[in-house]
């Protein structure tokens, strides 16, 4: 209990203290695999990063030499129970950069958890092909920190439709549509449990549409901040050869199950569109595999579609079979803890 006090008092902290110098995008990243007792190299990158427990579900993650300005995280639990994790504060401290993660089963109660969770940030210019873009936003919709492939800014969050229930707008991402891509949110929220969802997405010529649900531990609507990241033929840490091995999956929401979106959403650097696979494991349970692109270290998040506070984590640590990387499986769970089968969205994404 003392160490959970000590990390939340972190937490509550600030952790800027020097300004990081830009670099071609990213500016930084780091990635990590956290197995509950002990950082797993295979997943984590740069391979001194570290991770302090503090009880009670929350952690304590320092990327080594990462710092830089805004960013945002992602985090995706392992556990086959019903759990999720949540960004609830990260920041640069001299050269390196400090994320701070909570995770909680249903109830909004705090709880230990394998995880793996990434931190990236960008600034113009930018110059790879592809799309991709970010937004940290704040519970009222005000933009904390974000990045635009197209314009280096000017992405566009509302509040609307009620509590919890925000539309982001990517401009200048646009693409042939309806649908182009892959989408990454997770939850920020230093005070309760909380977890986001995908509520309807489109993409077009003009802009990229994401509306964004997010609920509390009970499952009811919540105002909340939140990271959402696009990226269309590019990593989700916004580069693009390198890393030569990425990819990612939309398991559209059933029936039926599973239900593969169209081929621009299923993406693979090595073999093109079209080409990973999903298929069901079970009730709420999806087998997704990407062929040819195990290159480790590597690191695996996932987002949950839905309207009604769904949820989705990793059954267990991905695996390979020859390079063929097997996510075994992407479980999606209703507000409380049953397991559903819902829409998802999986990233891969290799170091190299």
């Amino acid at each position: 209990m003392a160490a959970a006090a000590g990390l939340a008092l972190a937490v509550a902290g600030a952790v800027g203290v020097a300004a990081p110098a830009q670099a071609a995008v990213p500016d930084a990243h780091g990635f990590v695999l956290w197995n509950g007792a002990a950082v797993v190299p295979s997943g984590t990158w740069p391979p001194a990063t570290a991770v302090s427990a503090g009880g009670g579900g929350f952690y304590k993650v320092v990327f080594p030499g990462q710092a830089a300005k805004g960013g945002v995280v992602h985090v995706t639990a392992i556990n086959e129970r019903p759990i999720w994790c949540q960004a609830l504060k990260w920041g640069f401290s001299g050269v390196d950069e400090i994320a701070y993660i909570g995770c909680y089963r249903p109830g909004g109660v705090g709880i230990d958890t394998p995880f793996t969770a990434v931190f990236t940030s960008s600034s113009p210019p930018d110059g790879i092909p592809g799309h991709y873009g970010y937004v940290h936003a704040d519970p009222s919709g005000g933009i904390v920190s974000e990045y635009n492939s197209a314009l280096g800014s000017g992405n566009v969050v509302s509040a609307t439709g009620g509590p919890g229930e925000y539309l982001v707008r990517f401009p200048a991402l646009g693409s042939p549509g309806p649908f182009d891509g892959s989408l990454q949110l997770t939850a920020v929220n230093s005070s309760v449990g909380a977890h986001c969802e995908v509520a309807k997405w489109a993409s077009n010529p003009a802009s990229v549409d994401v509306l964004v649900f997010c609920f509390d531990g009970a499952g009811a609507k919540l105002k909340t901040g939140f990271n959402l990241t696009y990226q269309l033929e590019r990593s989700l840490f916004g580069s693009a050869y390198p890393p030569k091995y990425f990819g990612y999956v939309w398991n559209a929401p059933p029936p039926p199950v599973p239900n593969l979106g169209p081929p621009p959403t299923n993406f693979n650097s090595i073999f093109g569109t079209g080409v990973n696979a999903v298929a069901s494991a079970g009730p709420g349970m999806t087998l997704v595999a990407f062929r040819g692109l195990a290159q480790r270290p590597d690191t695996v998040q996932v987002t949950a579609m839905g309207h009604t506070g769904e949820f989705c984590n990793l059954l267990t640590f991905w695996g390979y079979n020859g390079t063929t990387v097997l996510v075994r499986n992407v479980t999606c769970f209703t507000a409380a803890g049953a397991r559903v089968d819902t829409g998802s969205f999986t990233s891969y994404n290799s170091e190299f």
